[in-house]
């Protein structure tokens, strides 16, 4: 028998309690014996839950953290304070631990592995990336004899749907996050989705296996949608590409370059046709070339799967901690932002005045930015609007560029400026 402490019962827990008593004859043989709750960590006994199951249930954390009966104990509370605490106690009592906690996982990776390695013991978090897509025990062992060039994916369901229904519905970001927010896809505070945070954690993960290097949250440049309307994304279909937030993370020249922002992604490109709350991530190396991995990326259907599977991982292999090692074992740096190359779509308005393009077009020259194409859209009351995509150019430079023209008297506004991916 393998005993069990889970920490919360939210809705991931109520999934994962509902998988292991739905499926609990395949789990057992699959595993050579039986897996069982022991005791459910909650912070109101009392509160109505609509499961047929009677569970043990505590509101005191030591009842599961110090007893020596129980060998996993799952992690399910999110965010960083007390799950942070739990985990380090497990770790430390000698507990196996599975957790889908990416906030912890990306912050404190190094401190926590270190524990488990000290304990001896399994430290699993396959769900904190992409829900049921299997993507932490791919990049760890199956692609372990690869040299990995890029990592990039739609790894935020939320900001997919949103920018998904911008595109078919044509409706506004604000009207599209109340519906995201009324179906559940979306937080009544979404800012750690729509801001890009909750990319950024996933990719520093996924980053940080892939390259063999710990990369901090923190060290990846972020952007969020807030910014994108129904004319970015109507632009963005006549010139034949979608507009979706990318994690993307690549080496180069022994640093790793590794951004969160919204990009033009050309519409024949694999990961364009990525839609609604689905999430897609594709991996580049050698000698496999490029693998991607796609499914449901959150909820509790698919992240229960993940950490259930996690849990039989670790229950196959209870006395053989060979997930323990961390595989951050070389130092890369991050590259600056400013450093970086990428194309980029702009969207200005200007007076429309002779002579009033060919000066943006040398402010731009003056700065290395060489333009692939330029359309007037509109020319309303003396206002024109112009539509640029760039060649390829460094960030410090476009930065500089826009700086000037925002300063240069006959432009009226920057209205966007989204990363184009791919060739043009």
């Amino acid at each position: 028998m393998i005993n069990i402490g889970l920490l919360g019962l939210g809705t991931v827990a109520t999934g994962v309690v509902e998988v292991l008593e739905k499926n609990q004859k395949n789990i057992e043989k699959k595993v050579g014996e039986a897996i069982k709750i022991k005791k459910i960590l909650v912070r109101d006994i009392n509160k109505k839950r609509n499961l047929p199951y009677n569970l043990p249930l505590t509101t005191k954390p030591e009842e599961i953290l110090e007893d020596s009966d129980i060998d996993i104990i799952v992690e399910l509370i999110g965010g960083e304070e007390p799950a942070l605490s739990y985990i380090k106690t497990a770790l430390t009592n000698g507990k196996h631990v599975v957790t889908a906690n990416k906030e912890i996982i990306s912050k404190h990776g190094k401190i926590l592995f270190g524990l488990a390695e000290k304990a001896g013991k399994n430290l699993l978090f396959e769900a904190s990336v992409g829900g049921g897509i299997p993507i932490i025990r791919p990049l760890k062992e199956c692609l372990a004899a690869n040299e990995i060039y890029e990592i990039m994916g739609i790894v935020n369901g939320t900001t997919n749907y949103i920018l998904t229904e911008m595109t078919e519905r044509k409706k506004e970001f604000g009207q599209v996050l109340k519906d995201a927010q009324r179906l559940g896809y979306a937080e009544s505070d979404p800012s750690a989705d729509i801001d890009g945070f909750d990319a950024a954690r996933k990719l520093a993960i996924l980053a940080s296996i892939g390259f063999n290097t710990r990369i901090n949250p923190a060290e990846i440049y972020t952007e969020g949608i807030r910014n994108i309307t129904s004319k970015d994304i109507l632009y963005a279909k006549e010139l034949g590409y979608v507009i979706k937030l990318l994690a993307v993370s690549r080496k180069r020249n022994g640093r790793i370059e590794a951004s969160v922002s919204p990009v033009f992604m050309p519409i024949k490109h694999p990961l364009a046709g990525v839609n609604d709350v689905y999430n897609a991530i594709m991996v580049t190396g050698y000698p496999v070339g490029r693998v991607m991995f796609f499914g449901r990326g959150a909820g509790k259907d698919p992240t229960s799967s993940a950490v259930v599977g996690d849990i039989i991982e670790i229950a196959r292999n209870k006395n053989n901690c060979k997930n323990v090692l961390c595989t951050c074992f070389v130092e890369k740096p991050v590259i600056n932002i400013g450093e970086t190359e990428s194309r980029f779509y702009l969207r200005l308005q200007v007076e429309d005045k002779p002579g009033v393009l060919a000066k943006i077009a040398g402010i731009f020259s003056n700065y290395n930015v060489s333009i692939h194409s330029v359309v007037q859209k509109s020319a309303e009351k003396a206002t024109a609007e112009l539509v640029l995509i760039t060649h390829m150019v460094k960030e410090k430079n476009m930065k500089l560029a826009l700086d000037e023209i925002l300063s240069y008297s006959q432009t009226l506004e920057v209205s966007n400026v989204i990363r184009v991916e791919g060739d043009v």
